[in-house]
């Protein structure tokens, strides 16, 4: 059984002045629809205002069995039923008849653009609208996004498009179109319902619901029940007497009904039911035809529980509904051009128990409803659940908001934002009494009740003479057993067989009932109107108090909670001027579940960060709060409270505390976790704190255990706070900077405040940059290696660290130590590609500039040499090039070295920095070795050999004899050796550097080549006594081989 408080969501009731017993109703638009008792007369009232005016009545061409209106076109649908024939027809433009005397027309459907009716003027008036079908309708729905009607058969579901036509400004015509039938084999649905591709539909015991939708062309198998013309359903086997039935054993009569077992398949395993159907498409839109398919949704089956006192007869499925949940950032779902809903829930109910699934993503059961008594109706809305009985309305909370809001919002459930479960517990708000219920239907802020104090039937009046036989059955054999001195009582077994009836089932009550009264029976129609979602608000709020800081408490709460958020998703007309309001309310809401889960010792105690954060209170109110609560009732600080402030510290996301707030937080910490008290004053937003009483506590805190290497940096930042360099110096000095490595690793805000673009150096780390920077180097690489700070944070914290110094204007040198170090360190590729390309930048623009900052680097290009893979060691031609005494500055010297590195090196791209060549220019030796050692990385040799022949011929056989090697052998002779002739040729044999490159060139090639080959390639102008040697070494060479 639920929990029920005694709130008040209705605020009052109209009776509808209707002149005749109403025999059904319906209500939609604004407007309740009323077909009297005889079921040929249609009275329309205004629900908006007081006291239900009529609209307008009109007659209905039959006696109306069912009656269903639709909020888009406005128009009402109806079954009826004349001359033992059974119609479905549509009226609409019904508004026109609150005028006197308006025309009717009557017309087949699809006939409105072509009919005569039509022709001319367009005319005011309503319209019948004779929707024929091959069988007869047993039910109906409407789709609330589009208008589209479906129609149940005994074989067979009907979808009708509605079509609207604008013939004037004011004047629209509606029409159908069917479009599809969906042929059942085994069922014969009693109810169904229609939303955005979604059919339910019911039988007695069963629920099915599935979904149209659009497939894939590659999806079209045989399982994804294609559409079937009216020939292939023939063959298909759907013939009349085709039924669903369970197989009977031989030992079973056939006087007795075998019932299924209790049944729920959900999802794809829903297409397991048994249940068959097929496709007909019969609409204009060819295109659409093979793209169709059905998609099991749900299945539920039950069978008859005997145990929950209800009879055979009463357990029966009632009120099958689908419910959509629209929400704030979707607009405009009456557009038909709208087909995919937010959230789909599926409400049907026994007599005993209510069911709600949700459909969307996850097909699954959300509430379940017991009702304390035996159930008539149910009406499923956004925020409530409504369910009449006999003698009583009740209000049940629902869960469509908390499934809404987690499919809306995807930071709910996370640290950032909250939202009560929907596996939560519903309850019952209200339990309003009336007698004879009937019939109940809703329509925005309106519930339409029918009543009826009905005189006794004949089974009523046997059932009640019956029970009075058996009652005096059971005395008078209680009686006989307490004279012989047994009670009855004390024995479950006879108490049990007292419990038993022995009249027999078809003994007839001689008793004589009543007579029914001549004059008829007592009805009310009433309309009752909810309260304002604020309202209702408040007063569970005040409703919450009795139950303060228990279980109960944070069950209103944040029933209270869901009932406000239902209201911010979809805001009805009359709550859309109270939204700010309605988020003043939410808010205030989110602060007192704060407050109930910070203060109580529950499982789930961490929702205090999440709704705190929702309430909108800066984190002193909230400290504010909590040591109030602490200061008036004693006991200890909760782990809700404690939760929140640690991770509110941690992520950085509150304000600057004040001074005493500041003290207020170290005073918590000391009481109650004092472990934490390092990281708490690390914070920036502690700042104000007073340095002296930090210290004694953290010296309070060492005093109860042994020293930690964090708590000794903490000291030591505090020593700063107060100016204090000797006790700095003393705490600094108890650990190795190893150690100090680790104790940063373990407390990064001792060095790093702020997240993101808003990083800010401490003052301990201002500190470190002015007498140990490599601490400091190392420090922030081992923070970045453990992932607490990213690479662009590390580059602002540098950056802001040196802003004051002389090299502000370029990149900083502590930021390019930190880089070269970070190089040596990682070992992911994207880190060491980003370092190797910003530090090449930074080298070549160093080299390129020429201008001397006077700082000098961590690490030469010989420490990095030995310590980096990465950075390889100078080939011998780069030195010829650009030997140690070159004529540049030392610090320029060391840049250069280090892009030499980094080229001789084996993982810089070259291509990447390509761009960056264009500023370098190589009419030094120093660009010159950087171009050349690019080209030859990118493989373009044969224009190296040339720069090097042009400005350093000096470096072209040490240049030879590393790079042309291999498949790069054949250059010697191909392009070296000819470039070299030529070059002496020109120079008459003056230039001795060239003349020696040419006698080293002719020694490999006398090695490589054969003499014949050898003989080829020198000049036809040479000279004989200088080749003849080594001709001749080639010649010996090619003996001894």
């Amino acid at each position: 059984m639920v929990q029920v408080y005694n709130c008040h969501p209705f605020a009052s009731q109209h009776i509808v002045p209707a002149e005749q017993e109403p025999g059904l109703v319906c209500c939609g638009g604004g407007a309740l629809f009323v077909v009297s008792a005889g079921g040929c007369k249609i009275e329309a009232y205004q629900m908006q205002e007081d006291q239900c005016p009529l609209i307008c009545r009109f007659s209905t061409m039959g006696t109306v069995h069912n009656i269903l209106h639709s909020k888009v076109g406005d128009y009402l649908v109806t079954i009826e039923e004349k001359n033992n024939a059974t119609y479905l027809r549509a009226y609409t433009n019904w508004r026109y008849q609150a005028a006197e005397k308006t025309r009717v027309g009557v017309r087949l459907l699809g006939h409105f653009l072509r009919g005569s009716s039509f022709r001319g003027a367009p005319k005011e008036q309503m319209e019948i609208i004779e929707i024929p079908l091959f069988e007869p309708p047993l039910c109906m729905a409407c789709c609330p996004l589009t208008g589209d009607l479906l129609v149940g058969c005994a074989k067979s579901l009907v979808v009708f498009s509605l079509k609207r036509q604008a013939l004037t400004e004011q004047l629209a015509m509606l029409d159908f179109e069917r479009v599809l039938i969906l042929h059942l084999r085994g069922w014969s649905p009693s109810k169904v319902a229609f939303c955005a591709g979604y059919i339910a539909m019911q039988t007695e015991l069963e629920v099915l619901v599935v979904k149209l939708q659009q497939l894939e062309k590659t999806c079209a198998t045989p399982d994804s029940n294609p559409l079937l013309p009216v020939d292939i359903m023939a063959a298909a086997g759907l013939a009349e007497d085709d039924v669903k039935k369970e197989p009977l054993t031989p030992h079973e009569p056939d006087d007795f009904f075998v019932f299924p077992k209790h049944l729920e398949l959900l999802g794809e395993n829903a297409r397991d039911c048994g249940v068959l159907m097929s496709l007909e498409w019969t609409g204009m839109e060819t295109e659409a035809r093979n793209k169709m398919g059905i998609t099991y949704v749900l299945y539920r089956r039950f069978a008859p529980d005997f145990f929950q006192g209800c009879s055979v007869e009463d357990t029966c499925l009632h009120s099958l509904q689908l419910q959509l949940m629209n929400t704030g950032n979707r607009e405009g779902f009456s557009d038909v051009s709208v087909s995919e809903p937010f959230c789909m829930f599926c409400f049907f109910s026994l007599p005993n128990a209510g069911y709600m699934y949700s459909l969307k993503n996850t097909v699954e059961l959300i509430s379940t409803y017991q009702y304390p008594e035996k159930s008539h109706q149910a009406v499923l809305c956004d925020r409530f659940l409504y369910v009449i009985t006999r003698n009583a309305l009740q209000c049940f909370s629902v869960r469509c908001s908390a499934v809404a809001a987690r499919a809306e919002d995807p930071y709910i459930d996370t640290t950032m934002k909250a939202c009560p479960p929907f596996t939560m517990e519903v309850c019952g708000l209200r339990i309003q009494l009336f007698i004879g219920l009937k019939s109940l239907c809703h329509d925005g802020n309106h519930i339409v009740l029918l009543t009826a104090a009905d005189v006794e039937s004949k089974e009523e009046t046997e059932r009640t003479a019956r029970k009075s036989v058996e009652s005096k059955e059971h005395k008078a054999l209680t009686g006989i057993f307490l004279a012989v001195g047994i009670e009855p009582s004390a024995n479950p077994a006879l108490e049990s067989f007292l419990s038993r009836s022995f009249l027999p089932r078809k003994t007839s009550i001689t008793s004589k009932p009543k007579e029914p009264n001549d004059s008829g029976h007592g009805w009310n129609l009433y309309v009752i109107n909810t309260v304002s979602t604020l309202q209702l608000y408040r007063e569970m709020v005040e409703y919450s108090k009795r139950y303060e800081l228990s279980q109960s408490c944070v069950h209103l709460l944040s029933e209270a909670h869901l009932l406000l958020r239902a209201a911010l998703l979809s805001p009805s007309r009359s709550e859309a001027a109270d939204r700010v309001q309605l988020q003043e309310a939410f808010q205030e809401n989110c602060a007192q579940l704060g407050d109930c889960f910070s203060r109580l010792d529950k499982r789930d105690f961490h929702l205090a960060l999440p709704y705190y954060k929702m309430s909108g209170l800066t984190v002193t109110e909230v400290i504010h709060r909590n040591v109030a609560m602490f200061n008036s009732a004693g006991g200890e600080y909760r782990k809700g409270f404690l939760f929140f402030l640690k991770h509110s510290l941690y992520e950085e996301t509150m304000e600057e505390l004040n001074e005493e707030t500041a003290n207020t937080v170290l005073d918590i910490f000391t009481r109650a976790e004092p472990g934490q008290l390092p990281h708490v004053v690390s914070s920036s937003f502690m700042m104000k704190a007073s340095p002296a009483g930090v210290l004694a506590h953290l010296e309070q805190l060492e005093a109860c255990g042994a020293p930690s290497v964090t708590l000794t940096l903490c000291k030591a930042a505090q020593a700063l706070r107060l100016e204090d360099l000797q006790l700095y110096e003393q705490q600094m000095d108890r650990h190795a900077e190893m150690l100090q490595v680790y104790g940063f690793i373990e407390e990064p805000k001792l060095l790093v405040h702020g997240r993101g673009k808003a990083v800010v150096p401490t003052q301990l780390a201002q500190h470190l940059h002015d007498t140990q920077d490599g601490l400091l180097v190392a420090a922030v690489v081992a923070l970045h290696e453990n992932s607490k700070v990213k690479l662009e944070e590390a580059d602002l914290f540098f950056q802001g660290l040196c802003k004051d110094s002389v090299d502000s204007q370029s990149t900083p040198q502590l930021l390019v130590d930190f880089w070269e170090a970070l190089l040596v360190a990682s070992s992911q590729e994207a880190i060491i590609h980003e370092l190797l390309f910003r530090l090449t930048s930074v080298y070549i623009d160093r080299i390129t500039r020429r201008d001397s900052s006077g700082i000098r680097a961590l690490k030469t290009a010989d420490d990095l040499i030995n310590s980096c893979s990465h950075y390889g060691p100078l080939f011998p031609w780069v030195s010829i090039l650009t030997p140690t005494h070159f004529n540049i500055t030392h610090d320029h010297q060391e840049d250069l070295q280090k892009l030499q590195s980094l080229l001789c090196g084996p993982t810089l791209d070259v291509s990447s920095i390509l761009p960056l060549l264009e500023q370098l220019p190589d009419t030094d030796n120093a660009g010159l070795s950087v171009h050349v050692l690019c080209a030859t990385k990118l493989g373009k040799h044969e224009s190296s050999i040339e720069r090097l022949l042009d400005c350093c011929p000096q470096a072209i056989i040490p240049y030879a004899n590393h790079e042309l090697q291999n498949d790069k052998l054949v250059l010697w002779w191909q392009k070296l050796f000819p470039e070299l002739c030529e070059r002496t040729r020109v120079s008459s044999g003056e230039n001795m550097i060239l003349l020696a490159a040419l006698k080293e060139t002719l020694v490999v090639v006398a090695m490589e080549l054969n003499p014949l080959e050898f003989l080829d390639l020198l000049p036809d102008d040479g000279t004989a006594h200088f080749f003849l040697p080594h001709l001749l070494e080639c010649s010996h060479k090619n003996l001894r081989t």
